[in-house]
């Protein structure tokens, strides 16, 4: 559980939060069931990803890593449990993200979190606030993370 983010704040709670870190979520295992499940909803089978012994033979990893999607895709379960809830937000609405790069591989078995640092809130009516997050998965004792990203989100407030 984050010990960051507060319970609930308002939009005005979060503008004088900008270039603040808001929250960091639970570590998350990435296990190769977890890797063959994506592979296959996906249909991207490539054996770096599928086939631990072709990987540890043909592949610098030491084994399989995790698709970059994969890891990207976590973004939305971590950042529900690291960020603050926005009192009157009746919905969020995924934006998009922006300036997305892959840094770093993700070996079966490693150990991923979520770190977000708010970077923007933009009032786009009276009912809908625009956030901006730099995210960053980190991969449990390694030197680089797994991504770094902008992400957008909608907050549309009732």
């Amino acid at each position: 559980m984050n010990v960051h983010a507060p319970l609930s704040v308002s939009i005005d709670d979060l503008k004088s939060r900008i270039g603040q870190e808001l929250g960091v979520s639970s570590w998350k295992v990435i296990d190769q069931d977890r890797i063959d499940r994506f592979a296959t909803v996906t249909e991207d089978l490539q054996f770096i990803h599928v086939d631990p012994e072709r990987a540890l033979a043909e592949t610098p990893f030491g084994g399989t890593i995790a698709h970059g999607f994969l890891t990207l895709s976590l973004l939305s379960a971590m950042g529900q449990e690291a960020l603050p809830t926005i009192r009157n937000r009746t919905m969020g609405i995924n934006y998009g993200l922006e300036r997305v790069r892959f840094l770093s591989p993700v070996p079966v078995g490693a150990r991923v979190r979520g770190r977000f640092i708010l970077s923007e809130v933009s009032m786009r009516s009276a009912t809908q606030a625009m956030l901006r997050y730099q995210v960053t998965v980190e991969i449990e004792g390694a030197e680089k993370p797994a991504l770094a990203a902008e992400w957008l989100t909608l907050a549309v407030l009732g």
